[in-house]
């Protein structure tokens, strides 16, 4: 281990103390900062108040035995894996304190290959860390136990009278047999830690949260176990109240409230962020005004609203309820696009060619009126059946000429179905399908790609700081992967062209075959890379676009309240300062607009964990639906592949269940993981990603929203051939590929029937 730096020995300054804590190879602690500068007796009281006054000035965090300077990290410390991302773990530290300006940093952890099992999400490690020009790294010393950590699961007892929590998430396979039941019943779902060090020391229940099957639940567990902030306290509802007395003027605002400006969005939402107008301009071009939810007016940076905001990152939708970013007063109130009533806007203005080419843009405050909130279905309907107002058919008009544009961009187009739960007034389930995707739905996405776009490139007229939507193209790995799978289809993937998505769009237009289309399909939507957040542009892949900003919903993305400030700042657009307690200015803080990087990838981590515990939670919502129909048949289609057994998905429904190994056959398959396959031995009965079965369902379990199916006929035959035979074939005692070499195939041995 290095040794700190000789340093003349005196009591140091302020700024001898943050370097020598920066470039200490040890953890820099008072001792270690005492005996590099020599300190003794009374220099050292001095130095314990000198780091006092420091802390307390926002200089340097942590404790008397490891400083580090603020908003950085100890040299060694313990970190708790919040991701992982292509099977690297990222990790925060443990004991971080967010504040208003400082998410945590996310370290990138150096795992030594066979030394021990990966890491998982939640684990703790103590690990030396190390700031490098890409970031922060983390080299793991000992995994640490999870004490502390609450624990989700329902209270089960057994015949012999014993305790257990039965996990609720479906990752975790054992019950915990229960210390201490602290009042909790059998069936309850409960909160729970370990009660002391190891397995055999059990759990004890902290908190009961009541039925698991009772209406809400489902959304209850996945807030818990994804820990997403669901409480706003006393001071954030306080200061939200405060905010919406700021009085509305048109003397200090565009007013547009003379534009019959209309807000289009699903009949279930609960909140209104955007609406769009639009009219000709004489020269077959269109003028068009897309309206926003000028929150950044009543959310003000470093108020007790943005902490809270941004320690959200967005807000959380679920079948039964919404965890809103902001305070309902706010987000389904006063900042909501309501039909009839005065509100702040930040508006963009469009100037839209008659090809869909952006001609200009501006961006002004406004007081808008919608004059209508209007449902997708009933603007499809008045559409179609030619009942349109003036203004409806404007937009179509403009939408037209915009859609022309994207079609010449060419953007990736996948299929991907939203499931939609429908619940009665009880909140049981009423019905859950795919959600159906119409022309409206396409007219306002289009808008909004388009204000979207002119907020990131009005941004870079300025050399403003902008929190871009990035979607980074496809990794090399990802796409040799890809070639090697189009190979056993003997379909070429030249990875010395230039990748883009039209690439893609042609390949999967050129497939006739449904089977073979969807096998594809799913395997460039796995080699895709996931959107994230970032001040440093990297173009959008999937939308074929060079620079992109998320700016059209503030109410419930931290992301598009950022950059509200950033265009604010950038074309001088504040208001005046407001009476009372409200921070004055609306525009970027001085920290994001120097630094964008932290809070930006921590509202990316926000959006992943919002993500998971909305899957989370309609996957538990589609298990219940099917609880009560069991030994049922379904049509499906395999999305996974594994030794194990296949990962299959309802057709129209997408509940995702799995097919044991042992279920499929008397015989022993193989798994082919290029092909992605699963191959008899005996018959050559072929098992892939794509393929359609008629599959009973065996079990359904609403707590972890798990499923198992089984073969209609014992056997497992799919429903319709794959079109073309395996592409493994025997070759005495071995399979092989098309070509004559040995397939990349683990063998999955299994008994004999």
């Amino acid at each position: 281990m290095a040794r700190p730096p000789k340093i003349a020995p005196g009591l140091p300054s302020k700024q001898q103390v943050l370097d020598f804590i920066q470039n200490s190879e040890v953890p820099a602690g008072k001792r270690e900062i005492a005996k590099a500068f020599g300190l003794k007796g009374q220099e050292k009281i001095a130095l314990k108040k000198l780091l006092r006054d420091m802390a307390d000035e926002g200089l340097i965090d942590g404790k008397r035995t490891a400083f580090h300077l603020m908003g950085g990290v100890p040299k060694v410390t313990v970190l708790r894996i919040v991701e992982i991302d292509d099977g690297e773990a990222l990790a925060i530290p443990d004991s971080w304190a967010p504040d208003d300006a400082a998410p945590p940093p996310r370290l990138r952890i150096v795992e030594r290959r066979g030394k021990g099992p990966a890491l998982r999400v939640g684990e703790r490690v103590l690990a030396r860390t190390e700031e490098t020009g890409s970031g922060w790294l983390a080299h793991p010393m000992k995994k640490l136990p999870n004490q502390g950590e609450a624990l989700l699961g329902v209270v089960e007892i057994d015949g012999n009278g014993k305790t257990w929590l039965a996990p609720v998430d479906r990752r975790v396979r054992h019950a915990s047999a229960i210390a201490d039941l602290a009042g909790a019943e059998k069936g309850n779902l409960v909160l729970a830690e370990p009660a002391g060090r190891g397995p055999r020391a059990g759990v004890r229940v902290i908190q009961v949260l009541g039925d698991p099957l009772a209406p809400r639940a489902f959304s209850l567990i996945a807030i818990h176990k994804h820990g997403i902030p669901h409480i706003f306290s006393g001071d954030v509802l306080e200061e939200g109240k405060l905010a919406t007395q700021l009085p509305l003027s048109a003397e200090n605002r565009e007013d547009l409230r003379h534009l019959p400006i209309v807000a289009i969005d699903p009949a279930d939402a609960r909140d209104h962020d955007d609406a769009i107008w639009a009219e000709p301009d004489g020269d077959g071009g269109f003028r068009a005004v897309v309206a926003i939810a000028d929150v950044s007016f009543y959310v003000r940076p470093g108020g007790k609203l943005d902490r809270e905001a941004r320690k959200r990152g967005n807000s959380v939708y679920f079948p039964d309820r919404v965890v809103p970013m902001l305070p309902e007063v706010l987000s389904a109130d006063v900042c909501s696009l309501k039909e009839g009533e005065d509100r702040a806007a930040m508006v963009c203005h469009l100037s839209v060619s008659k090809e869909g080419q952006i001609k200009s843009w501006h961006f002004t405050r406004a007081l808008v009126r919608i004059s209508e909130n209007i449902a997708y279905e009933d603007a499809q309907a008045r559409i179609d059946s030619g009942e349109a107002e003036d203004n409806l058919k404007n937009l179509w008009a403009c939408w037209r000429a915009l859609e022309s544009a994207r079609h010449k961009r060419d953007p990736l187009e996948l299929e991907l179905p939203e499931r939609r739960v429908v619940l009665d007034e009880q909140g049981k389930i009423a019905s859950i399908a795919i959600r159906e995707r119409l022309d409206a739905h396409r007219v306002v996405e289009d808008f909004m790609i388009a204000a979207n776009v002119a907020a990131a490139k009005a941004l870079e007229s300025k050399a403003s700081p902008v929190v871009y939507r990035i979607h980074e193209p496809p990794s090399r790995e990802k796409l040799v992967a890809l070639k090697d799978y189009l190979a056993t289809f003997e379909r070429k993937l030249a990875l010395g062209q230039v990748i883009t998505p039209g690439l893609f769009n042609r390949m999967l237009k050129d497939i006739a075959d449904e089977n073979e289309k969807a096998l594809i399909m799913e395997a460039v939507l796995r080699s895709q890379t996931q959107a994230y957040y970032g001040p440093r542009n990297a173009g959008h892949f999937g939308l074929a676009l060079g620079s992109y900003a998320h700016f059209t919903s503030p109410i419930r993305r931290y992301a598009d309240l950022l950059v509200h400030r950033a265009l604010v700042d950038a074309f001088g657009l504040e208001q005046p300062a407001p009476k009372g307690n409200l921070p004055a200015t609306s525009s970027l803080s001085d920290r994001d607009r120097a630094d964008l990087t932290r809070v930006s990838e921590a509202i990316s981590v926000a959006e992943r964990r919002a993500m998971e515990a909305e899957r989370d939670t309609i996957d538990r919502y589609v298990a219940a639906w099917l609880s009560g129909r069991i030994g049922e048949a379904f049509e499906t289609r395999v999305t996974g592949v594994q030794r194990f057994g296949l990962f299959a998905t309802i057709i129209g429904l997408g509940g995702d269940g799995l097919v044991p190994v042992s279920v499929l056959g008397a015989e022993r398959f193989y798994h082919d993981e290029a092909a992605r396959q699963l191959v008899g031995e005996s018959t050559g009965t072929t098992f892939a990603v794509g393929d359609r079965l008629q599959l009973r369902l065996a079990e359904a379990n609403p707590l972890t929203g798990a499923l198992k199916f089984e073969p209609v006929d014992g056997v497992g035959a799919p429903v319709e051939p794959r079109g073309k035979p395996s592409p493994l074939k025997r070759k005495g005692n071995h399979l092989v590929g098309k070509r004559g070499r040995p397939a990349n195939i683990r063998h999955q041995g299994r008994k004999k029937r």
